[in-house]
C-alpha cells in the first residue's frame, strides 16, 4: 500500500524446540512492535559480530526447521546475502560447498567439527576455504581440544554464541576471547546471566548452579502454562535447563543440562566433560555417556560409542578406553560400562538424542 499499515509488525516464527529432554515444545515469543524493517537482534549479531552484509556468502549445514539454521538463513537473506543450503551435512561435501561458493559465512554445531577433523589429512587439506570470514557455532558445548584445533587450521575466525528455540537471553565470544577463557560460551550480549541455587538464590562467580536469564525477552510454551511456569523462577528469570558458572569477568561455563545429570553412590557426575574427552581418542567416531541403573550406586556412567573403525568395536577398544578415560578424568568420572553401537542417534542438525539412549537403558530395568 502507498501508505503504511496500522500494524507493521513483521510477527515472529513459533518454533518448536527439538525434543533432545522431552516432546518437543513449541515456543511462541512476545511479538515485536514498530515498522517491519527495523532490526532484530539476530541481524545486529550478524553485522557487528560477524561482518555479515549483502555481499556475503552464507553456508547452511543444517535443516531448516531448527530454530538456527532457519533464523541465521532468514537473516542472512534479509541482509541479501546468498544462502547456499545443505540437504544435510557431510563434511566433505561442507569443504566442497565453501570451496565452489567461496563461502564467508556458515553456521555448524560441535559435531561437524568432530567429523571434519575425524577426515584423511589429505581430505581435509585438498579445499581452499579460505574465502572463510566467520564460523559460527552453537547448541552444545565444545571440546577444548576440538575448538583449538579449528582455530589452529582454519584461524582466529570461529566463533560462538550459547542460546536457544525460547530466545530468552544469549551469550558469544570470538575466538580472541576463548584463546583467554578457554571453555567458556561469552559473556551476555542479551539478556543478563544469572546463576542460581535449588532455592533461586544468585550465587557468586565460580560457584556452579542453574543457568539463568535475566531481563531477556520473553515467551511461554504453547497450550502448556505448567511447562512455562517451570522455565520462570521466582524473580522472573528464565531457564533453558542448563548448569554453569560465572567467572569474575562475566563469562559463562556450562558444566552439562541438568536433565542429564548423573548421580552415582551420592556423587553428581556430568556427562559432557566424559564426553569431551572421550571424543578426542583417535578410534571414536561419536560418543554419548548416561546414567544407567545400577543396583548398588543408584546409577553408574555408561559410554556408548561409535568407533571410527566398526572393526574395532570390543573390549580392546573398551578396555583401551577405560584406561583413557582413567588417566584424563580419574576414576569417579570413568564409565563402567563401554556399549558399541554403528551410529548414535543424532537428529540432522546434529544433536544427540540422548533422551533416546537413556529410556532403552531404564527401559530395560523396568521391563
Amino acid at each position: 500500500p502507498a501508505e503504511p499499515t496500522g500494524d507493521e509488525s513483521p510477527g515472529a516464527d513459533m518454533l518448536y524446540s527439538s525434543g533432545t529432554t522431552g516432546r518437543p515444545k513449541g515456543v511462541k515469543p512476545v511479538l515485536p512492535e514498530g515498522p517491519v524493517d527495523v532490526p532484530n537482534p539476530l541481524i545486529g549479531m550478524a553485522q557487528s559480530l560477524w561482518g555479515m552484509n549483502a555481499d556475503s556468502m552464507y553456508l547452511s549445514t543444517s535443516p531448516l526447521y531448527h530454530a538456527a539454521p532457519l533464523r541465521w538463513a532468514m537473516t542472512a537473506q534479509r541482509l541479501g546475502a546468498v544462502v547456499v543450503v545443505m540437504e544435510r551435512f557431510d563434511a566433505e561435501q561442507t569443504l566442497a560447498l565453501i570451496q565452489q561458493y567461496r563461502i564467508t559465512h556458515t553456521t555448524v554445531v560441535p559435531t561437524h567439527f568432530i567429523r571434519m577433523l575425524k577426515m584423511p589429512d589429505e581430505a581435509r587439506n585438498a579445499y581452499d576455504v579460505s574465502s572463510l570470514k566467520a564460523v559460527v557455532h552453537a547448541a552444545a558445548p565444545c571440546p577444548v581440544p576440538v575448538k583449538q584445533a579449528m582455530i589452529d587450521w582454519m584461524g582466529p575466525i570461529i566463533h560462538e554464541y550459547y542460546a536457544g528455540t525460547e530466545n530468552c537471553g544469549l551469550t558469544a565470544l570470538d575466538s580472541h576471547a576463548w584463546l583467554t577463557k578457554r571453555g567458556s560460551v561469552g559473556r551476555a550480549i542479551l539478556g543478563k546471566v544469572k546463576i542460581v541455587d535449588e532455592n533461586d538464590n544468585e550465587l557468586p562467580a565460580g560457584e556452579v548452579g542453574a543457568v539463568y536469564f535475566a531481563d531477556g525477552p520473553g515467551f511461554e510454551y504453547h497450550n502448556d502454562p505448567e511447562k512455562t511456569a517451570s522455565a520462570y523462577n521466582r524473580h522472573g528469570w528464565a531457564t533453558l535447563g542448563d548448569i554453569g558458572q560465572l567467572d569474575e569477568d562475566g563469562y559463562l561455563f556450562l558444566t552439562d543440562r541438568k536433565s542429564f545429570m548423573i548421580i552415582s553412590g551420592g556423587v553428581n557426575i556430568y556427562p559432557q566433560e566424559i564426553e569431551n574427552l572421550l571424543v578426542t581418542h583417535p578410534k571414536v567416531s561419536d560418543i554419548a555417556v548416561i546414567g544407567a541403573p545400577d543396583e548398588d550406586m543408584g546409577e553408574k556412567v555408561v559410554a556408548i560409542v561409535e568407533p571410527l573403525d566398526w572393526a574395532d568395536a570390543g573390549p580392546a577398544l573398551a578396555e583401551d578406553l577405560k584406561t583413557f578415560a582413567l588417566e584424563g578424568l580419574g576414576k569417579v568420572k570413568c564409565p563402567r560400562q563401554f556399549d558399541f553401537l554403528e551410529a548414535l542417534p543424532r537428529e540432522p542438525t546434529g544433536k544427540l538424542m540422548k533422551r533416546k539412549l537413556r529410556d532403552e537403558y531404564w527401559s530395560k530395568t523396568n521391563a
